[in-house]
Parts: structure tokens; sequence; C-alpha cells
């Protein structure tokens, strides 16, 4: 991707200048700002060497990525520092993962020019169950579930002004989110356990509605799971505050 000056307008098209806006989050930027991502560039990640940490071959091994999604795709992990140590995006907002553990699915638009038959992600030593199945979900979800362009959700978010969590999780994610708890004997943590529960209680977004990008349909859908949370947050609150990533009582908040 091209040097952006500080100064220079943002390229998501949020007319603030870079520096206030997506500096340090570029893979936040939406597929058209990662057109010059050059094969050089993508080969710096994929050249990394593979790791295999937590339970990560266990799990892969055991997903038939064709079966499940139709493709023939593969899953590579590399170590999160070396990863970030590029500097070739501004991830360093994920570095501290779910759990204390690290984990983050690297935009497949930087990986493509590189090495177009396989997926990265980039996790660290210590990476627990519950943050390696929410990457694995996303895995499952961008080959078989909303099949969303790699980095729309969060410029979406911003310029909508929802919450970058409801566009980032849809239906399709939570689905095979289920399905990777189950399959791999998984407690997930208490953010995801929300997401377990709206999935469960038919709340979060379709895919197809994220892709259209119609305001007043994404508005109006984060608006009702809002109101859900919120009329539900005795019962979320009892459902996750004994789990990893609670962070206190909602109840009163709302």
């Amino acid at each position: 991707m091209k040097k952006i000056g500080r100064n220079e307008p943002c390229p998501c098209g949020s007319g603030r200048k870079f520096k206030q806006c997506h500096l340090g989050k570029e893979d936040e930027l939406s597929p058209k700002e990662m057109d010059d991502f050059t094969v050089e560039m993508s080969s710096l990640i994929t050249d990394l060497p593979a790791v295999w940490y937590g339970r990560s071959r266990e799990m892969v091994d055991k997903l038939d990525i064709k079966t499940l999604t139709g493709t023939s795709a593969g899953i590579r992990f590399v170590d999160l520092k070396a990863y970030q140590s590029l500097n070739l995006s501004g991830d360093r907002s994920t570095a501290e993962e779910k759990s204390g553990a690290g984990g983050i699915l690297i935009n497949v638009l930087k990986t493509k020019p590189s090495d177009p038959d396989n997926l990265y992600m980039a996790i660290s030593p210590d990476i627990g169950d519950s943050a390696l199945i929410h990457q694995l979900a996303h895995v499952l979800d961008y080959l078989g579930g909303s099949r969303l362009a790699p980095g729309i959700a969060k410029p979406l978010s911003f310029e909508l002004g929802l919450p970058s969590e409801h566009l980032e999780h849809p239906h399709e994610f939570a689905y095979w989110l289920d399905y990777l708890r189950k399959e791999f004997d998984v407690q997930l943590d208490a953010d995801d356990s929300i997401v377990d529960f709206l999935f469960e209680n038919q709340m979060l977004i379709k895919g197809l509605d994220i892709e259209k990008q119609d305001q007043t349909v994404l508005k109006m859908k984060s608006e009702q799971m809002m109101r859900f949370l919120s009329e539900r947050s005795g019962e979320i609150d009892a459902l996750i505050c004994e789990l990893p990533g609670y962070i206190g009582s909602r109840v009163k908040k709302d």
C-alpha cells in the first residue's frame, strides 16, 4: 500500500486528515484502498514461518474446509508479533486479544497477491481456544458464509455511525462460531457469548443486508439489536459474569 502522508486526506473518504482517521488502522480500509498492495509487500507476510500455537493444528486438521464451504482454500498461521513487526498494517489495537491472547485474520487482500490459495491468521503463542475459534469463524464466514469483502465493516460502521461489532459479526459469522464451539468443545468468552446469545435470538444482521449497504435497514437493525441488549441486560449479565473477558455488570449502564 502506498505511503500516505499524515496530513493528506484519509483514503476512506471521511474528509478527515489521515492522522486523525485511519493512521495506525490501515487494516480497516475498504478493498478499493488496498488495490496497490504489491506482490513484494504481500510476500513479506506469506514468507513468514508457519507456527502452530495452541490448538491451531488440531482444529485445522479436523476442519474439512472443502466440505464445509465448497472452497479448497488453506489456512496458514504466522506469529502475531512477527506480522506486526512488518509494519504493514495498523493492528496495534488487536495485539491484546480475547482472554489475554492474540489472534487476527489478516486481510486476504494483503496475502492474495503472493499466495491466493491460503488465508493467513497471525496468532500469539498463548492464544486461547475462544480467540482461535473466533478467528476461524471469520475464515469460514468469508469462505462459506456472508462472503463479505474484507475490510468492509469498520469503514461502513464509521460512515453510518453504527457500532463496528454489529457489522463485523453478521448472522453467518455467528453460525460458524456456534459450529466451532460445539465441534471443539470451547467455552466462549464474555463478548462471544453475547454474540452467540444474539444469534440464538435471531438478532444479528445478515451478511446480505451489510453487502447492500442500505443505510435505513442497517440503522434500523442496529437499533433493534441495541434495544434487545438493553431489555435483556440482566439475563445477559448472568450469562457472562463468570466468563473470561467480563468487564463488570452492564445492567446499571442500561
